[in-house]
């Protein structure tokens, strides 16, 4: 039986990082942000590469939803899914979250702007996906009636094989000590957008070390800072500790 796992994040967090990890599981197929050609179609926002994601991914959100619920590509016991909240757009049913284990990933909203504007030149508190994450974890707590597992990127990155074996402990299932590191460069699985956002990601081997770079956000960006840092404060009052 497939055990699938979806890690909802925003954007500029360690989301592909996280990816790689489970990737290097032999007992792992991931999926890399597999509505983001829907969300790209409906939305019409030009970010890089949008048609090649569009012709890539298709718009049909019920297939790829249909898909995201069923069993991993390869036969694998575990089916990791990179989320971005932002592709769950309103008109997406969410009845086929109930077949899966819902996961956060989390970040400082200050330190996540910084990291999207550097890309992108100016970012929306749409942009960066904290009020999606947070009605998300609402409505997956009140239909589990539970609290989903939430993971803060700065503490994981203190700390990578204490908060894996931590969350392997959650799900439910052995940890092994392949998430730590990886082989340098593309992946297969890395969505057709990788060419523009992935550049960290490809040169890496595994976990970069936390460090605290200082910010110089501008008024614009401490004003959406500030609308998004209760989401964030919600969310983090549950996150996984060791």
């Amino acid at each position: 039986m497939t055990k699938r796992i979806a890690m909802w994040s925003g954007p500029r967090n360690i989301s592909t990082a996280m990816m790689r990890a489970w990737e290097n599981r032999a007992d792992c197929d991931v999926w890399d942000e597999p509505l983001y050609g829907p969300y790209l179609h409906k939305t019409g926002i030009p970010h890089p590469g949008a048609e090649e994601v569009i012709a890539d991914q298709g718009t049909d959100w019920a297939c790829i939803v249909d898909q995201c619920a069923g069993d991993s590509p390869h036969q694998k016991p575990l089916f990791y899914q990179k989320h971005m909240t932002l592709h769950l757009l309103p008109e997406i049913d969410r009845g086929w979250l109930s077949s899966l284990i819902n996961c956060f990933l989390i970040r400082e909203p200050e330190r996540v702007i910084a990291s999207y504007t550097a890309v992108r030149g100016q970012a929306t508190l749409d942009d960066i996906g904290f009020i999606q994450q947070a009605e998300l974890f609402d409505y997956v707590a009140e239909k589990n009636g539970e609290i989903p597992i939430v993971i803060d990127s700065r503490e994981f990155l203190l700390n990578p094989e204490a908060m894996l074996r931590k969350l392997c402990e959650r799900l439910e299932i052995e940890f092994d000590q392949g998430m730590l590191s990886w082989p340098i460069g593309p992946r297969d699985s890395d969505g057709v957008w990788a060419k523009y956002w992935y550049d960290s990601v490809w040169n890496s081997t595994g976990f970069a070390p936390y460090s605290e770079k200082p910010l110089t956000p501008g008024n614009r960006e401490q004003a959406i800072a500030e609308q998004a840092r209760p989401y964030y404060d919600r969310l983090y009052q549950h996150r996984l500790q060791i």
